[in-house]
């Protein structure tokens, strides 16, 4: 299977599992835009390619499809999902599996204020969220909401820009300052995700690996710990059916007054995907059977172990300047 990664940046571990589970059956190509993106170094052939704005981008990629006979591809960053959802067509013309959410769904996973309208007309139990100053202030006095809130950006990924606000003159300073940010209720509940595979044949949820957060950093979590509850399945398993997702996503959730609330869902391998793995819900094996064998995985649900903890690190590569260069493939 020759699968493409875009934007593969600092997911090196991921890499790594694949060539793992998939020993020589896999040839992993990336691209990045910086020829310094670390993960470029554990892959089989690496692309340096524009930023995914730039007009060439698309064009690029559908070079290195055809170039490298590829058979699947997926991006690790949030604002390519919906660019490779926009160009499904072209990429299924060559043969190619997209392992992301159709238009309508990537749309709405990039834009937290839009899903959290989508999950509320939907009857899906969400955060409640304001798109702006005004709306939260007609809530705030009508009693609906109270302080302190959290604020993030409407768009985005990373966590980049989240945080708590104590007072009402300061949630209007910031708001005020920044019309990007969203305001959302403070969850005081256990903060959890999930890992997500959704078939690309059948279209169902195969796999569903939950875990808490013990810590957290600009990125996501980097110390969890997994743990079971049907409750929490058959909310995921509901939540599903009001979207078209195609591959692994990650949901993230809160568990608050004996009650799960979505809080927003990236619609790619997530950064802790890494605990799912090592506790052996194995997406790379999925992907093969879908693309490769071209069929449905069966539903393996909660097929993991409790109580197994992840501790993610930092590492290093280190590479000559001109080995860096040199290995850099041109279409």
């Amino acid at each position: 299977m020759n699968i493409l990664f875009c934007s593969v940046g600092r997911r090196c571990e991921l890499l790594k599992d694949f060539r793992k589970t998939l020993g020589d059956k896999v040839r992993l190509i990336v691209t990045d835009n910086s020829p310094y993106a670390p993960a470029l170094e554990f892959a089989d052939v690496s692309y340096q390619v524009p930023l995914i704005n730039d007009p060439a981008y698309i064009p690029m990629i559908l070079e290195i499809c055809k170039k490298e006979q590829i058979d699947a591809i997926t991006t690790l960053i949030d604002p390519e999902i919906a660019i490779l959802a926009q160009h499904r067509e072209e990429f299924e013309a060559l043969g190619i599996t997209v392992l992301a959410p159709y238009k309508g769904t990537a749309a709405l996973c990039f834009d937290k204020y839009e899903m959290s309208k989508y999950l509320n007309e939907k009857g899906i139990a969400t955060v409640k969220t304001f798109g702006t100053f005004a709306d939260f202030k007609a809530a705030y006095e009508a009693g609906k909401i109270s302080l302190p809130v959290f604020v993030k950006p409407r768009t985005g990924s990373g966590s980049v820009g989240a945080r708590r606000v104590d007072t009402y003159e300061m949630l209007e300073e910031v708001t005020t300052a920044d019309s990007s940010l969203i305001i959302q209720e403070l969850m005081t509940g256990t903060d959890m995700d999930a890992d997500i595979y959704v078939d690309t044949i059948s279209h169902e949820p195969v796999a569903i690996f939950s875990k808490k957060k013990i810590s957290t950093t600009i990125g996501g979590a980097n110390k969890t710990i997994s743990f079971k509850d049907e409750q929490l399945f058959e909310f995921v398993k509901n939540a599903l059916k009001v979207f078209q997702f195609n591959g692994p996503l990650d949901m993230d959730l809160f568990y608050q007054d004996g009650q799960y609330y979505l809080s927003e869902i990236n619609p790619r391998f997530g950064g802790a995907y890494l605990h799912a793995y090592g506790a052996g819900v194995d997406f790379p094996s999925f992907i093969y059977h879908n693309v490769k064998e071209k069929a449905s995985n069966e539903a393996c649900i909660g097929n993991y172990e409790e109580d197994v903890v992840m501790m993610m690190y930092d590492s290093v590569v280190i590479k000559k300047l001109d080995d860096i260069q040199s290995n850099m493939v041109q279409v």
